[in-house]
């Protein structure tokens, strides 16, 4: 038992698990279409004999990633460690909340039940979901939730970006790209991304050098591509999508690259877009 283990009200007047919140995970993976790890909650459990996502009470000092989780490994045998976590959807009922952390396996790995809390694990394709016995707060939510299965990739246009700002970046244009890496890296979910249903995105980050900044080294969150010429040509080839779930964001302000960008099959926002979402995450 942890501190968050016990009910709450929200101010719906609904009794709900969780004295801080609720968290669960929707893995899945694709073979080759996509298969949603589902778990049958026992009798012992609220909704006993119906199926939803692995999950539980969110502890004061968790985030509801961290939530997600723990929760997961305590009630299955679904390693943490192989969920490349991609979004989190959150329903507030005002008081309380439950988050739903999107994320995807490499394969379909053999999660057996681990606690009394299951009574089953299994994969289960994602248009047979529906069709199931499922948890009814599950079943609401999976129509909105099955829009979130695939991967986004940030390509930064690094270039561009520093030229928005006014602070100096052209006396030491490696310098200003390096800084740039390490506050795009430390964002903790990227909000109002074009298209998306799931309230934030922890994509993959693609960030775009050229010129004095091919230097600039990756770091842990953050890829850097040293354009070997145009930086405009490497940022037009990324924009292509690689895999079947998977969706392409392109940062820039230029418009000829945001043409060409869009008709690769990418999204494209301008860098207020993510000099927004840095300016949040240092203030928070």
């Amino acid at each position: 038992m942890g501190d968050g283990d016990g009910w709450a009200n929200c101010e719906a007047g609904h009794r709900h698990w969780g004295r801080y919140g609720a968290a669960g995970v929707l893995a899945y993976c694709m073979d080759p279409d996509p298969y949603i790890l589902l778990q049958k909650r026992s009798r012992l459990s609220i909704g006993g004999g119906t199926w939803g996502l692995l999950g539980g009470a969110r502890h004061s000092h968790e985030n509801p990633v961290e939530a997600a989780l723990r929760e997961a490994s305590e009630e299955s045998t679904l390693d943490p460690a192989t969920v490349h976590v991609q979004w989190l959807s959150r329903e507030d009922h005002g008081g309380w909340s439950y988050d739903t952390v999107i994320g995807r396996l490499p394969s379909r790995a053999d999660v057996r039940p681990q606690s009394f809390e299951s009574a089953a694990v299994a994969w289960v394709p994602a248009g047979e979901v529906a069709s199931q016995k499922l948890f009814p707060a599950f079943a609401e939510a999976w129509t909105r939730l099955c829009r979130s299965l695939y991967q986004m990739v940030l390509v930064v246009d690094v270039a561009n970006v520093m030229g928005s700002r006014a602070d100096g970046w052209w006396r030491d244009r490696r310098g200003a790209a390096e800084r740039l890496r390490d506050e795009i890296a430390a964002v903790d979910g990227f909000d109002g991304v074009p298209g998306a249903v799931a309230d934030l995105c922890y994509p993959r980050i693609v960030l775009v050098v050229e010129g004095a900044a091919r230097g600039v080294d990756a770091v842990a969150g953050a890829e850097v591509v040293a354009a070997p010429g145009s930086g405009d040509d490497t940022i037009a080839d990324l924009a292509a999508p690689r895999a079947p779930d998977e969706q392409r964001l392109v940062v820039t302000a230029d418009r000829e690259l945001r043409t060409r960008c869009e008709t690769a099959g990418a999204s494209v926002v301008g860098p207020r877009w993510l000099l927004e979402a840095i300016r949040r995450s240092c203030s928070t």
